[in-house]
């Protein structure tokens, strides 16, 4: 049995999640993580992924950030 891909449907429907300063886009048939919030969607992929970039500028992640400080 061959299984797809959710992320290989770019039409979506998708969320655009958040976990504190996290956010992760997510396909709308899929259980929502623990912690997770939805915060935009649904929405095919590129319309979520241009509503990421309008608002989400450090795509720095916070272990790599620490490490630069120290």
């Amino acid at each position: 049995m061959e299984q797809s891909n959710p992320f290989d449907r770019p039409e979506g429907p998708f969320f655009i999640l958040q976990n504190g300063k996290r956010y992760s886009l997510w396909p709308e048939h899929c259980t929502l993580p623990a912690g997770w919030q939805r915060v935009y969607g649904p929405a095919t992929q590129q319309t979520c992924n241009d509503w990421l970039a309008g608002r989400w500028q450090n795509l720095t992640p916070d272990c790599a950030a620490a490490e630069k400080t120290s």
